[in-house]
């Protein structure tokens, strides 16, 4: 029998805001929300952008004054729009106008001596041959040079690239928790997984009590690793810089953190863990790895997850280059303008100029179904079947290729097992990669088109999140899979308004792709596709069921009579996942960091021939092992 791995926590940080409470999806759809919904989000956005305070169970503007949530809406409601979603990178990564970087120069000739003055601790070493020093003081020294000295000046030039899907504006994720010398995307891990692991509605350690202590994975790591000045970045600065390398550099750059992170600080976890990266496809790839895991009985929770901080001048110097990004310039001349608008730089499946980089942390949390019964856990989707597959040889390494293909074939044939053709054919959507380069809407719709004529599908709901915040390289598929959530609870699927019209070399005749929020609510989908093509030929497709599938998937299994019991369990639950949204859209997220805390005493560790026991934990290890190969071995 296999295991259903069921979506019961999910959460993470983006461009549109805080994922738990689907406020992020809210973002995406806010002209389409009712009033209470609406108003609601950009009230919670308001408080995270530091416009608005929460002061017993009120809000108030910051001289004090009581606020409603209309009122958050009609004084704040332009500015909290203003700064999110996709905009203009703002200064606090870096002034796109005024990059800092160094030129080389060459000071004096080969032919006349010159002569200049420094600090004696300033002299490199050692001493060039043909400088002469001569003693000022005790602290300085003239030196007279035989030839021309190489410098580098300090100098600022444009950055092309102007805009990036950034975090809301004002928001510090480091200011949530003590957070002294982490990398962003490390502070980004921590803050994204303990959002996931508290919207459960469950005590962390009645989840721990539950299972075996080798029965919980963490999934997740990033791409790019951590390149900022914590990390790797200053790491390799370090010497150019003339400064020193730090202790902490070097680990915390690595890209298996985001996981690493969540073990030793937010779950305290002994469990499997892995960090998997398949470029744009990472989040897909650690996902497969978890369902495959529950689905075979290897693992019971599951959290998975990435976490990237790509908006560093050395990051995006280097997309740019590629001319995967969309320059300023590039849109200009696409759009025949003077000015090109910051927040319209995504443009999948439109006429567009390249991708948009963005900065996200998304987590969620498996479990198998009968842990889920047990624990009376939310339920807001499951993911029967992730598929992968590799593009063959190929010419250019960053180029799509064959193998998208075959993972959305897979996808759609495991779909339509599951749920037969009318479900494919009639309620299913795809989540598209829609990276919003000229490559990605012709080879990605094309894959589309052939599947939907092979299967039977004739008008196709297709949705691309990174329209609205850009693309987080690893945690890009998070986000599909989030929205997707989205679409499972409020019935619409987000348009792609960064666009006028479909591109005229899309395959779109059987796509339905549009430029307005599409209203499900009267024929709710039952699974959405989340489709992702990364460099260098890493191409996954996840399968991601509906609650109501779900749940009457469990009832088949259960019966009718044990599901009303998980009913009556859930109630708590969803109560408990409720308050937690409330006081999260007040500001109060309460990160879980735990720093040097409830450390395992290792001489209190025991074993035996059955089992490992361990201090704090409810059940051991076991160790009765079956043969897996009995049919191979001697008896």
């Amino acid at each position: 029998m296999s295991h259903l791995p069921i979506i019961v926590g999910f959460g993470g940080f983006s461009a549109a805001g805080r994922s738990s409470g689907h406020h992020a999806y809210r973002r995406m759809v806010i002209e389409s929300l009712p009033a209470q919904e609406r108003q609601e989000t950009l009230a919670g956005l308001a408080v995270m952008m530091g416009l608005v305070k929460s002061e017993g169970g009120e809000y108030q503007s910051l001289d004090g004054q009581p606020l409603n949530l209309a009122q958050i809406e009609s004084t704040y409601g332009a500015a909290v729009l203003d700064g999110t979603l996709i905009r203009r990178i703002e200064k606090t990564f870096f002034d796109v106008d005024a990059a800092h970087w160094q030129k080389n120069a060459v000071l004096g000739s080969a032919d006349e001596p010159m002569v200049f003055e420094l600090r004696r601790r300033d002299l490199p070493e050692p001493v060039p041959a043909g400088w002469q020093l001569t003693e000022l003081d005790d602290d300085r020294v003239r030196v007279a040079t035989s030839g021309a000295v190489e410098v580098k000046f300090d100098s600022y030039r444009d950055i092309p690239v102007k805009s990036a899907g950034q975090l809301p504006r004002g928001f510090n994720p480091g200011a949530l928790y003590n957070s002294h010398y982490h990398p962003r995307a490390l502070q980004l891990a921590v803050i994204g997984a303990s959002d996931a692991v508290q919207s459960m509605g469950i005590e962390w350690q009645r989840v721990m009590d539950a299972v075996n202590p080798d029965q919980i994975g963490v999934y997740a790591s990033n791409v790019m690793s951590q390149m900022d000045e914590n990390g790797f970045g200053g790491l390799l600065q370090s010497r150019l810089k003339g400064g020193r390398v730090s202790a902490k550099q070097c680990p915390l750059g690595l890209n298996t953190m985001p996981a690493d992170f969540v073990n030793a600080y937010v779950l305290g976890s002994v469990g499997h863990t892995g960090a998997i990266v398949g470029a744009c496809a990472s989040f897909l790839y650690n996902l497969r790895a978890a369902v495959e895991d529950i689905i075979a009985g290897k693992c019971r929770v599951a959290v998975v997850g990435n976490a990237e901080a790509p908006i560093l001048p050395e990051i995006i110097d280097g997309y740019a280059t590629m001319g995967a990004l969309a320059s300023e310039d590039k849109l200009k001349k696409l759009d025949n303008a003077e000015e090109a608008d910051p927040r319209r730089t995504s443009r999948p499946f439109g006429e567009n100029a390249g991708f948009t980089m963005a900065e996200a942390s998304q987590y969620i949390v498996l479990m198998d179904d009968a842990l889920v019964i047990e624990l009376g856990a939310e339920i807001h989707g499951a993911v029967s079947d992730v598929f992968i597959n590799a593009d063959g040889f190929k010419k250019s390494i960053s180029a799509p290729g064959p193998g998208n293909y075959i993972t959305m074939a897979k996808a759609v044939a495991a779909a339509r097992a599951l749920l037969g053709d009318e479900a494919v054919r009639e309620r299913s959507m795809i989540q598209a990669h829609g990276s919003s380069t000229p490559a990605n809407r012709v080879t990605e719709s094309q894959i589309f088109d052939l599947v939907a004529q092979t299967f039977g599908i004739t008008s196709w709901p297709v949705s691309a999140v990174k329209a609205y915040v850009g693309h987080s390289l690893s945690a890009a598929s998070g986000e599909q899979l989030i929205a997707s959530l989205g679409v499972f609870k409020y019935g619409l699927i987000p348009g792609i308004k960064t666009i006028d019209k479909v591109a005229d070399d899309v395959f779109a005749d059987r796509l339905q792709i549009s430029t307005t929020d599409v209203d499900r609510k009267n024929a709710p989908l039952d699974i959405a596709f989340l489709n992702s093509k990364g460099f260098g030929g890493n191409n996954a497709t996840a399968n991601v069921l509906a609650p109501h599938v779900v749940e009457s998937m469990l009832e088949r299994r259960y019966g009718k009579e044990a599901v009303a019991g998980y009913a009556a369990r859930r109630e708590a639950t969803t109560a408990k996942a409720k308050a937690y949204d409330q006081q999260a859209l007040a500001g109060n997220y309460e990160t879980i960091y735990n720093f040097g805390k409830n450390l395992i005493d290792e001489s209190q560790i025991t074993l035996s021939q059955s089992q490992v026991t361990l201090p704090g934990f409810a059940h051991p290890v076991d160790l009765q092992l079956p043969n897996r190969f009995a049919d191979m071995t001697a008896k």
